[in-house]
């Protein structure tokens, strides 16, 4: 299993920033679709964004525009910079990696290396 470790969770006020890491030392970083997800307690876990291997990435409608995820293939990191927070985006965010698949990462379902999660919480 590869391990995943994300960092940079925390408490802040609505309008501010973080940047969330996702790091391995798996071999297959490069060639897997990566992904953010979060989950709040009582619900499922959703579908932040993803990124392809090429760095072509995909948003949920409720981030698009205020989150930015990216890829540093050479560092086996993802990143997910998340600006204009909202007190709806308080959540637990996991970082996943699909290694079956290069493309389309927004729609594969086989996800199966996860985080331990980052809290992030955004209130005033």
């Amino acid at each position: 299993q590869v391990p995943l470790v994300e960092s940079g969770g925390g408490s802040v006020q609505p309008g501010g920033s973080l940047r969330l890491s996702c790091s391995t030392s798996g071999s297959t970083f490069s060639s897997s679709c990566m992904g953010w997800f979060r989950q709040t307690p009582g619900k499922e876990r959703d579908r932040v964004a993803t990124i392809d291997t090429d760095g072509s990435p995909a948003y949920a409608t409720s981030v698009k525009g205020r989150f930015t995820i990216s890829r540093d293939n050479a560092k086996n990191t993802m990143y997910l910079q998340m600006d204009n927070l909202k007190p709806e985006d308080s959540a637990m965010y996991y970082c996943a990696a699909d290694p079956s698949a290069v493309e389309w990462c927004y729609l594969t379902d086989n996800y199966n290396y996860w985080g331990q999660g980052t809290r992030v919480t955004v209130s005033s």
